[in-house]
């Protein structure tokens, strides 16, 4: 409804007022022939116009807020445009790999990880199997997602014919999208407390953080070999070569721990 309406409609409703009260004076004039009642009549007739003018100036006052609104209205509503236009801008420069990673539920990830019980203690308490290690240093805390740096396809036309073989870019990104997943596995199981672990994670969990609190390793997005399983990434001839490629370009890092080999994250230099 625009502003021209509302006022044609406003003086509509005024007029009506203005009939009535023009009834309501004509029916006084006629009361005045039996003054001693109708001083009470006056009374309630002066009482229903003061109640009608204040439900006028109400109306006026609302219609006017509503028009001073109009105009912050539009800015908020163009704003809201210019951002939408930038988001759709950005989200067509955001590489396919990493909208897949956005789009991950960490609430499946926790599930996995961290089972409900159905009502009942799953007994963790009676595991005898030593006391929950002391907790990890506050800088493991709130270290947001592990690295995916991408590899490029310049970087990877960079390499020798052998070392590349039949590996594609989309292929070689995808299982830096399952490294991804596979250190952040292990991050939450380390942060973890006890009570919040399934029965068959917890000797796992101890090997995870004791292996995280080693030198080089400390503080930074790990896996172990035995943790590659897919969907892209295997231990087959293909899995080998796009570590081999990762490790050349630096994306990479291993070590031996025990009977563990173990990949490190790294971030973009």
């Amino acid at each position: 409804m625009d502003s021209n309406s509302v006022g044609s409609s406003l003086d509509s409703l005024i007029c009506s007022f203005n009939t009535r009260i023009t009834e309501l004076q004509e029916l006084v004039i006629a009361r005045n022939m039996y003054p001693a009642s109708s001083m009470a009549d006056l009374t309630a007739v002066d009482a229903a116009v003061s109640a009608m003018e204040l439900q006028v100036q109400a109306i006026k006052d609302r219609l006017r807020e509503e028009t001073e609104a109009i105009p912050k209205t539009k800015k908020l509503i163009n704003a809201s445009l210019r951002q939408q236009k930038r988001l759709q801008n950005m989200s067509l420069h955001v590489p396919s790999q990493m909208v897949d990673r956005m789009t991950m539920s960490t609430s499946e990830t926790s599930r996995r990880l961290f089972p409900e019980s159905s009502g009942q203690d799953l007994g963790l308490e009676s595991l005898k199997l030593g006391e929950e290690p002391a907790a990890l240093p506050k800088e493991k805390k709130g270290r947001g997602l592990p690295p995916m740096w991408y590899v490029t396809g310049s970087e990877l036309d960079s390499l020798s014919s052998y070392m590349r073989g039949r590996l594609t870019l989309e292929k070689v990104n995808a299982a830096i999208n399952d490294m991804a997943s596979y250190a952040e596995a292990n991050a939450q199981l380390v942060a973890a407390p006890k009570k919040k672990l399934a029965e068959n994670l917890w000797e796992k969990a101890l090997e995870i953080r004791d292996i995280a609190t080693m030198e080089g390793i400390k503080g930074k997005f790990f896996f172990l070999e035995a943790d590659i399983k897919g969907p892209t990434l295997k231990l087959d001839n293909t899995g080998k070569s796009i570590l081999t490629v990762l490790r050349h370009l630096g994306r990479i890092t291993e070590t031996r721990i025990g009977h563990h080999r173990v990949i490190i994250l790294q971030k973009p230099h």
